[in-house]
């Protein structure tokens, strides 16, 4: 508590000397602030001017305040960050998610769902990734970050996925420090092989690179060891995406008694990172209940958005979040999977929280009580009382999204 006073004494003397610049043009008033990485968990106003935070703090005034916007019994959070998404939108037939049809704009799928942050999982290697810098990130308000694959043509389902000699670590990582501001890891996936040269050319390219590796692993054969793959391929600071799947090829973290294998919290310890990848068919409950029952918590939480996903159990980030709600995590827990977690998993120490002078990116979001049911990717349901909302969405300091208007005068006013 008393770190807690004395951030929010400092950050209101940085309001004050603020005051002297120009008018704040958004003033959140009245929220529950989560801010993760600076411990702020209260109710406060948030002050943003020029894109950047101003303030935090308790009772700011609305003096010389542009627009005041009324959050009284909502969450104000950082901008949401969703490390494992699908953007590689176009139009090339038999592409799968590289420059194809199952991939989406972000822009369609973020803002509404409190995004302000999406990284596209793979969808490029390093022979396309300029294709999907000038499609897509040069062509978006949301923030594009990217995963590239160590297949060199990208993640486009198929034989192309199996190609070993495309599976280059030099290449993919001389393409990966061409484009540091946008490229922040390696994505392995797909390949249904016994050998271990896709994840160790990944864990080569993020080596070279000094980025993080994330892995989508499943479909080989014979099966890979999960633990091998824990304890002595990944580094601390890799990504185990699609954390809670049951798929074949690859052994589930749950047991088929219940049991969580020992391993896993081990590997958590160790520093590998936990990621839910939602998905069109990589979470089942089965495997998530326990799994948290146990013990093993996500550390990040991720959608797998694209086309399939989208449309079924997964739905948007927010109905992924009040899933883990409904299995007992907190409302600052699965803030912090959202915001600070992915910010650090990826190293962009600049995104995922509310620090005065930091990036404008914010969004406010509402818990709902009731009756509701969630869908995991074998189509089982599980009921909830709570369900998180995304009611605004501000980015770079500009409302991109507004679900009932509180943000705008009545029309009459």
């Amino acid at each position: 508590m008393k770190k807690l006073t004395l951030l929010i004494l400092f950050i209101g003397c940085s309001f004050l000397g603020a005051m002297a610049q120009p008018p704040v043009e958004i003033l959140l008033k009245g929220g529950h602030v989560i801010d993760p990485k600076n411990n702020i968990d209260g109710i406060m106003d948030v002050a943003l001017t020029e894109g950047k935070i101003v303030a935090v703090a308790p009772n700011i005034p609305v003096a010389n305040v542009e627009k005041v916007i009324h959050v009284k019994g909502s969450y104000v959070v950082p901008g949401l960050i969703d490390l494992h998404a699908h953007n590689f939108f176009g139009t090339k037939a038999y592409g799968y998610l590289s420059n194809s049809f199952s991939a989406l704009p972000p822009d369609g799928f973020s803002f509404r769902s409190g995004v302000t942050t999406i990284v596209d999982a793979g969808g490029a290697g390093w022979r396309n990734f300029k294709t999907f810098k000038q499609q897509v990130i040069d062509n978006s308000k949301t923030r594009v970050l990217c995963f590239i694959n160590i297949v060199g043509a990208g993640m486009k389902g198929g034989a192309t996925e199996q190609n070993l000699p495309d599976m280059d670590g030099r290449l993919t990582a001389m393409e990966a420090k061409s484009f540091p501001q946008y490229i922040v890891g390696v994505k392995v996936a797909h390949y249904q092989g016994g050998e271990w040269t896709p994840v160790e050319q990944a864990v080569k390219a993020g080596e070279l690179a000094n980025i993080p590796v994330m892995v989508d692993f499943g479909g080989h054969q014979p099966p890979l060891s999960l633990e091998t793959l824990f304890m002595e391929k990944l580094r601390p600071g890799d990504i185990f995406t699609h954390a809670y799947a049951h798929v074949n090829g690859r052994m589930p973290v749950v047991d088929e008694n219940g049991k969580l294998e020992p391993f896993a919290l081990k590997a958590q310890q160790r520093g590998i990172i936990f990621d839910v990848g939602h998905g069109g068919g990589s979470f089942l409950f089965k495997q998530a209940v326990p799994a948290i029952e146990q013990g093993l918590k996500p550390n990040t939480i991720s959608t797998d958005l694209h086309t399939g996903s989208m449309n079924a159990g997964m739905k948007d980030i927010t109905n992924v979040m009040s899933k883990f709600l409904n299995m007992g995590l907190t409302v600052q827990e699965v803030v912090a999977q959202t915001t600070f977690n992915p910010a650090k998993v990826i190293n962009r120490p600049e995104l995922g929280h509310l620090s005065p002078e930091g990036i404008a990116d914010v969004a406010v979001l509402k818990l709902e009580k009731g009756k509701f049911g969630f869908v995991d990717t074998k189509g089982f349901r599980m009921d909830g009382d709570k369900k998180l909302v995304c009611e605004l969405t501000i980015k770079a300091g500009k409302v991109v999204w507004d679900l009932n208007g509180i943000s705008s005068l009545a029309w009459d006013e």
